[in-house]
């Protein structure tokens, strides 16, 4: 793309003034912020404008869940299904971890955080010790795809070489990085981080599979066989992965998808329920929590609503392809964006000054036309680190570690 492209192109979507410093800037920065168009998709800022028409939810109803007693009646036929199906290369496992680990006071990717206490424990290198459990029970590798961003992808790969990719086959690794979707201001004027660059955001968890599409990877992974893929949060150090058991029932019951769930510790607890939403699965978000929804029973009086969904999920890749195709929702979220004044000084809000544009996995649920909810011990799987302290945090994970007998 050229100069006069790239001016066509931000005068067709309304924000030449990107354009505002490109006089001055140098021979690089100037080929940088035209790549940089031309890749960008300005045309969601747009949406905007109209941004409380954009998807409207349907009837919610509860969805029926395979429950704990269940799945260990059944525990030794589903894992041996799962591992016949990890042994002859159908399963692979994809790291969602673009995101860097401000809220913890680190400036480095999330992933490379330090939780131990007497030894190095990088979440990074849990998760990976996780996966490694069921190499050694299926004894074949499983392909490992991680997803990155702009801002960590260098500082990602470096660490794993560095650290030897805690003991996995690096023939089995394979680095993408995450599409980003410009970053506006109210009126959906697109934000300038720098003078030669937008403000730019990862475009939500349910970007990964098109960002694979886009990097060659799904190309990779028909050609390796692989036909079922177990999506899961870099952030959840407690997570079992490519789990042969869950693998098993996935498939054993025709489920286009598997979702594993945590019953939830209380109502409105911060976690998405698994539902269905005009009969076809879906997840309904803690703040669309009603109400009514939060003390719905059902036939057995409990809570209808009462597994939360805890981003790790087993999709099928052909599935996959199909809904990339169709195009996801698109969500606009309200966030903090620094950006350059009118002068061109940095400004780093204190309080939510614009919209982010994401698209979401529990829209790629909603797509499918069955779901198995998986149920999983919630001591045993589920340890987010989402804050430094308190809920949800490295204090919580640590403690959770300990229970598991997990030297930190």
């Amino acid at each position: 793309m050229g100069y006069q492209e790239a001016y066509d192109k931000l005068e067709k979507n309304e924000q030449l003034h990107v354009l505002k410093y490109y006089d001055d800037l140098s021979g690089y920065e100037k080929e940088a912020l035209i790549a940089q168009i031309e890749n960008t998709d300005l045309e969601v800022l747009r949406q905007c404008r109209h941004k409380e028409e954009l998807n409207p939810r349907g009837k919610i109803t509860p969805i029926e869940v395979m429950q704990l007693p269940e799945i260990e009646s059944r525990r030794e036929e589903y894992t041996r299904i799962g591992l016949e199906a990890i042994k002859a290369g159908k399963v692979g496992a994809v790291l969602l971890a673009g995101g860097m680990g401000t809220r913890l006071g680190s400036d480095a990717p999330k992933g490379v955080y330090n939780i131990g206490l007497s030894k190095d424990v990088f979440i990074f290198q849990r998760l990976v010790e996780n996966l490694l459990d069921v190499v050694r029970q299926a004894e074949a590798w499983i392909p490992l795809y991680v997803m990155t961003s702009d801002k960590n992808h260098e500082a990602t790969t470096a660490f794993f070489e560095e650290k030897g990719y805690f003991g996995y086959n690096p023939d089995y690794v394979t680095f993408f990085m995450q599409d980003m979707a410009p970053a506006s201001d109210y009126n959906g004027k697109v934000y300038m981080e720098e003078k030669w660059k937008m403000s730019t955001s990862p475009n939500g968890n349910g970007g990964w599979f098109l960002s694979m599409m886009k990097w060659g990877v799904v190309d990779k992974i028909r050609e390796t066989g692989v036909e079922w893929l177990n999506v899961f949060a870099v952030d959840n150090v407690l997570q079992r992965i490519a789990d042969p058991c869950f693998v098993g029932a996935t498939i054993d019951t025709g489920s286009a998808v598997g979702a594993k769930v945590v019953r939830k510790n209380a109502p409105d607890e911060k976690v998405g329920a698994i539902c269905l939403e005009d009969g076809r699965p879906s997840i309904v978000e803690y703040y669309e929590m009603t109400e009514e929804l939060m003390s719905a029973t059902d036939a057995q009086g409990e809570p209808a609503y009462n597994f939360g969904v805890i981003l790790n999920y087993l999709f099928r890749e052909k599935d996959l392809e199909e809904i990339v195709a169709r195009k996801l929702p698109l969500h606009i979220v309200e966030k903090k964006i620094p950006y350059l004044d009118d002068n061109g000084m940095t400004v780093k809000p204190e309080n939510p000054n614009g919209y982010k544009f994401e698209q979401l996995v529990l829209d790629m649920i909603h797509e499918l036309d069955s779901c198995l909810p998986y149920e999983v011990v919630r001591n045993h799987e589920f340890a987010p680190i989402k804050n430094k302290t308190g809920i949800d945090s490295v204090e919580s994970a640590r403690e959770l570690c300990r229970e598991n007998g997990i030297e930190l």
